[in-house]
């Protein structure tokens, strides 16, 4: 069986990870061999998760000053670079932003081990950065890295993910192998129960699961929640005036090319979105570091 050593950039809490080593076997085994992230707390999730009995295999730190020669060669690389830059919730300063660039550091990674494959993740947003110059650099590192690549964005609920949550996750193959990869069919999941209810209960959350702490709600909360059906948010619910939420929202404009349509949509994010998806998509397979924790 071949065996592919995974290295990863921007790990987070070990989502890549966790799919890679568990994954179907059928044309390899993927191992993680070394990861990197920036955050304490994160990193610890990762080595809890994928690596507790080889802990050194996290590195901790700025992405920049990560030493590449130090590390063990690999077979594969995944990376979900920086979205904060690319993302349609802010200002989308792209290349420009304070991490817009940060993808360099995987292709110097790409350049130094000449993997097999890699895969690498971003929002929908890349798409558009910059009027499209973000994406047009950001793929071109890569090919010129010696890739050829296959960039597609998937609607993961199209894949049995209880969210509705669009990315943007290119798979790169070094042009020497003969191989291309394609996108793989959301037919199996076609009616399948994609509810949150159904992820959190089927089966069901043990009590004594670890950071499964209920939340403390102000009776404001409580009676703002009776107002918001299934499908719905604080956002777009009915809820009387003097349950809704004032709060700043960001604020965007997007040229609809096909229609030629202007029109200005107001949304509100936070980084608890991310922390939800996993713990909604995990099932709480996997336990989260206290500060990744989300009660639902």
């Amino acid at each position: 069986m071949k065996i592919f050593k995974l290295g990863e950039l921007f790990a987070g809490a070990g989502g890549l990870a966790w799919g890679a080593v568990h994954a179907d076997d059928a044309c390899g085994k993927i191992i993680p061999v070394w990861a990197n992230d920036s955050d304490a707390a994160t990193c610890a999730t990762y080595r809890r998760n994928i690596c507790p009995d080889t802990p050194d295999r996290v590195i901790c730190c700025d992405v920049r000053e990560l030493n590449l020669n130090t590390l063990e060669k690999i077979d594969a690389l995944a990376f979900g670079f920086p979205c904060n830059d690319f993302s349609l919730v802010g200002k989308q300063r792209g290349l420009n932003g304070k991490y817009g660039l940060l993808y360099r550091n995987a292709v110097d990674a790409l350049k130094k081990f000449q993997p097999d494959w890699f895969v690498a993740e971003n929002v929908r947003g890349l798409l558009s950065a910059n009027n499209g110059v973000a994406k047009r650099k950001i793929l071109g590192g890569f090919r010129d890295a010696g890739y050829k690549i296959f960039p597609h964005v998937y609607k993961f609920e199209d894949y049995g993910v209880p969210q509705t949550r669009h990315r943007i996750i290119v798979v790169g193959i070094r042009k020497d192998i003969t191989k291309d990869f394609r996108p793989p069919s959301p037919v199996p999941y076609v009616g399948k129960d994609i509810s949150s209810r159904h992820a959190l209960e089927s089966p069901p959350i043990a009590p004594d699961a670890a950071n499964h702490e209920r939340t403390k709600q102000s009776p404001a909360v409580v009676e703002r929640l009776k107002f918001i059906n299934p499908g719905q948010n604080a956002f777009n619910a009915d809820i009387p005036p003097e349950f809704q939420l004032h709060v700043k929202a960001a604020t965007y404009t997007k040229l609809n090319r096909a229609k030629n349509l202007l029109r200005t949509i107001f949304l509100s994010a936070t980084a608890v979105a991310d922390d939800l998806l996993e713990r909604v998509y995990r099932k709480n397979i996997i336990p989260f570091a206290v500060n990744h924790s989300v009660t639902v």
